[in-house]
This record gives structure tokens, C-alpha cells and sequence, in this order.
């Protein structure tokens, strides 16, 4: 077994994206709100809604490949979406963003104070995405009961809502986490804390993927998403965060070290 000691350092001030002191754990912009509670028990309703559709269609058909199978892809294609979500609000855009400004702040805070995401409550931390999940997939529990399409929506909702939380854990040392998420890392499950940190180390530019993190090394060594930044640039003059040169001082310093 491992264990990850971290140590983390201040960032300097930029404008519009300052953090003046890192926030304590009594910092109410780590606490729920019951607004941020009904957003996430939504956002798990209608989840389950489309689980149990998925499940029952399953039950009532006797055959359980296809929704099987249908759930899988729907978690494979939710670490590519948290890839791609996160490249995006590490790199663009502010806190006057439109729709995602709250959480592209909350993304740049966290490259300055790591640790803080570990001290967000439950329904703080996952309440934005909830809002997201449960618009996306109210909608498609009301029109469809294919429970194969069900079986896909689901799984890909849940490990979209989650997904934060999967986050969370990637930041907890194995002591501290629950055995079940850790036995989930150490199979490759979940995203595990060895493979998470080398986004915080140079050139902070990869392992965008926090559901698994199996996309990582393929969009990592194909350099897709410095293609994809070349793209947006040469399209709308926009360059990533990413292309400056941070100081080793702005993000977490980790050391892996054996127990």
C-alpha cells in the first residue's frame, strides 16, 4: 500500500479569479444550503427513476445483455465527459460566465487550494451538476421507457452527478476513505489519488477525467486536448490557462511515498 502526503502552497492574484486566503472548513462557501439539497435529491430522483425503468424493462423482457451493456457505455462515455468538462472549465472562461461561471471559479479556487475540495459538504460540492442531471434527464423519464436507453441514460446520469464526489476522493488519502472506494480505485473503478495527482503536478495540461480516469492516457498521449486548444484558438483568438507558464508554487506538491 501507499500513501500521499500533500502540501500546498498560495497562488498569486489574478484578476477577477482571486482567492485572498484559503477557505476554512466553518467557510460557509463550503456548506450546503437546503436549495443545494433539493437540487441533489433531484438530480439522485430522477436517477433512480431511470434506473429502476431500465430495471423493471429488464425484468419484464428476460434479457439483461443489452441494458448491461448499455450501462457500460454509458459509464465509459461519462469519464470522456468529465474529461472534457473539466478541460474546459480549467481553461476558459471566468466567474461571469454564463450558466458555468460559479463553477469555473470553483475550478480555478481548487488549483489554488487543493485541499479545500475535500472540505466542501456533500450536496455543496455536487448540487451544480446535480441541477444539470436533473434537467437532462427528467425530460427523457417522462417520454421514453425503453429500458436498454434507460439502462445507458442511468448510468452515464449517475456517474455524471457523482462525478464530483468521485473527485473528492481523489484528493482523500486511503485512510480516510471508506473500504468500498477504495477497493473501487485500487480495481480502477473509481479514479485513485496515485492516478489524480498528476494533474496538480507540470505541466498541468492532463488527467482531466475524474469518473475512471481509463480516457486519460489515451487523450493524454494522443495530445488531444492541446489539438483541441489549437482549435479554439486559431477559431476564436481564445488561448487556454493552460498555455501560461504557472509556477510550480500555484498547485499541490504531492509525494507519493510507501507506507
Amino acid at each position: 500500500m501507499c500513501s500521499v502526503t500533500t502540501t500546498t502552497k498560495s497562488r498569486p492574484t489574478r484578476e477577477n479569479l482571486v482567492v485572498v486566503s484559503p477557505p476554512l472548513s466553518t467557510d460557509t462557501a463550503l456548506q450546503s444550503s437546503w436549495t443545494r439539497r433539493l437540487w441533489v435529491s433531484a438530480g439522485c430522483t430522477t436517477v433512480f427513476v431511470s434506473f429502476a425503468k431500465s430495471i423493471i424493462g429488464g425484468f419484464g423482457s428476460n434479457f439483461w445483455l443489452e441494458p448491461a451493456l448499455a450501462g457500460f457505455d454509458g459509464y465509459i462515455l461519462a469519464d470522456l465527459g468529465s474529461g472534457l468538462y473539466h478541460w474546459a472549465t480549467d481553461n476558459y472562461g471566468d466567474g461571469s460566465t454564463p450558466l458555468v461561471g460559479t463553477h469555473v471559479q470553483d475550478s480555478f479556487d481548487h488549483h489554488e487550494c487543493p485541499w479545500t475540495i475535500t472540505e466542501r459538504e456533500f450536496a455543496n460540492n455536487l448540487h451544480f451538476l446535480a441541477r444539470g442531471t436533473t434537467l437532462m434527464v427528467l425530460p427523457l423519464d417522462l417520454a421514453f421507457d425503453d429500458h436498454v436507453f434507460h439502462g445507458f441514460v442511468s448510468t452515464f446520469a449517475f456517474c455524471v452527478l457523482f462525478c464530483q464526489q468521485f473527485h473528492v476522493w481523489a484528493h482523500g488519502s486511503k485512510s480516510e476513505l471508506p473500504p468500498l472506494v477504495v477497493a473501487l480505485q485500487d480495481i480502477g473503478l473509481l479514479v485513485s489519488r496515485e492516478r489524480h495527482v498528476e494533474h496538480h503536478r507540470a505541466p498541468y495540461n492532463n488527467n482531466y477525467c475524474v469518473v475512471s480516469g481509463v480516457w486519460n492516457k489515451v487523450l493524454d498521449e494522443s495530445k488531444f486536448f492541446e489539438a483541441l486548444e489549437m482549435v479554439v484558438y486559431f477559431k476564436l483568438g481564445v488561448k487556454p490557462r493552460s498555455w501560461t507558464n504557472p509556477n510550480s508554487e500555484w498547485t499541490e506538491e504531492t509525494e507519493i511515498t510507501n507506507c
